[in-house]
């Protein structure tokens, strides 16, 4: 894998295909004159969530005190060749499938390029596919379709939090929009509090893309999903003891992530991959962070659960925010194309290239 830094990726070559793929087109925006910042947040966002993943793989599943036993703390990559998971290649697909509908994306896409890009293909191993991608895989295999296709025991998981800052970035400044089009997205995988997950992530990513402070972001992010749902409740705790302890002189950075994780998770619950839970941890770090890139991520990371799920939405708010140059050097400079260890069908493309090509004078390049 080569090295491709964050601001100026090299030339590469189109990643192989295994199976036809639509032909892909650059989606007209609206005219900007602050396209080249966008396009900066945007690339800040991309690499923030692939950063994030990659980040946070090695500790997903993991309490802190095993986190802490195994590595002391968390403050960089643990592993010789990192990389990233599910979420990553995910969030290139469903960027993918938005580069080529924009605004005009229906459920009908969606479930037609979820058959043509994963459903009807061998399935070879699928490693790190998460619960609710398969039940979705299953359904769609079994002949059902949209919303049935979401219909499985972990519709609630956080599978569409994981893909969503892309519609964020296409809907940069305007979060109804971006939490519009993640619910088109999140139609054929998930209901109820995984599609609310999802908005969240959206419209706060949306909101960070023009420069939008962190109370702004937050906000942005509970204006799009139920008052009274179970993720606005969890997100506004991992939010107000966030703020709590950044005003309190004797809390610590561990007793800040004790904090945070304890007003969320919940004990014993068996499945750490619940979009409630996930989405507000990953907001708590950011509001912990005050939007700050890698405090964001490395809170995260280390509150453990879900791990590579919340140092992915944590990162692509802060990276969002901060855009490209708010990833530091030496991380950004580790992800390159992804390898379709998840997804076959999305293996060589990087996560730059659809940054570029959701923003306005963007270079437009993608595979045919």
């Amino acid at each position: 894998m080569s090295a491709v830094p964050a601001s100026s990726p090299p030339d590469r070559p189109a990643p192989p295909s295994p199976s036809p793929r639509p032909r892909l087109r650059t989606v007209p925006h609206a005219a900007s004159p602050d396209g080249g910042d966008l396009r900066e947040r945007a690339r800040g966002g991309m690499l923030g969530l692939a950063v994030g993943d990659a980040l946070g793989a090695p500790a997903e599943n993991m309490k802190p005190s095993q986190i802490r036993q195994r590595w002391g703390r968390i403050e960089g990559f643990v592993e010789d060749d990192p990389a990233g998971t599910d979420d990553t290649e995910y969030a290139i697909f469903s960027g993918l499938l938005l580069a080529e509908h924009g605004s005009g994306l229906t459920v009908a896409h969606v479930e037609a390029a979820w058959h043509r890009w994963i459903a009807n293909l061998d399935e070879g191993p699928f490693r790190g596919a998460g619960f609710s991608e398969r039940g979705t895989l299953e359904n769609l295999r079994r002949g059902l379709a949209a919303p049935i296709s979401a219909q499985h025991r972990h519709a609630w998981s956080d599978g569409l939090a994981m893909r969503a800052a892309p519609f964020g970035i296409f809907a940069a400044g305007r979060p109804a929009e971006a939490a519009r089009l993640v619910e088109v997205d999140g139609t054929v995988s998930h209901d109820g509090e995984g599609i609310y997950g999802g908005q969240a992530v959206a419209a706060g990513v949306a909101a960070a893309m023009v420069g939008r402070g962190p109370d702004a972001v937050i906000a942005a992010a509970l204006s799009v999903v139920p008052e009274n749902s179970w993720t606005a409740r969890s997100l506004r705790r991992a939010v107000a003891t966030a703020q709590r302890a950044r005003l309190d002189p004797d809390a610590t950075r561990l007793s800040t992530e004790r904090a945070v994780r304890s007003a969320v998770v919940i004990g014993g619950y068996p499945w750490m991959d619940l979009a409630p839970e996930a989405v507000a941890l990953a907001f708590g770090a950011f509001a912990v962070a005050r939007g700050d890139f890698t405090t964001s991520v490395l809170t995260a990371v280390n509150m453990g659960r879900d791990a590579d799920t919340t140092a992915a939405v944590a990162g692509a708010l802060a990276g969002a925010l901060g855009g490209a140059p708010a990833v530091p050097e030496e991380w950004a400079a580790v992800i390159g194309p992804v390898r379709g260890s998840c997804l076959p069908s999305m293996a060589g493309y990087h996560v730059l290239d659809i940054a570029d090509l959701l923003t306005p004078h963007g270079n437009g390049r993608a595979a045919s």
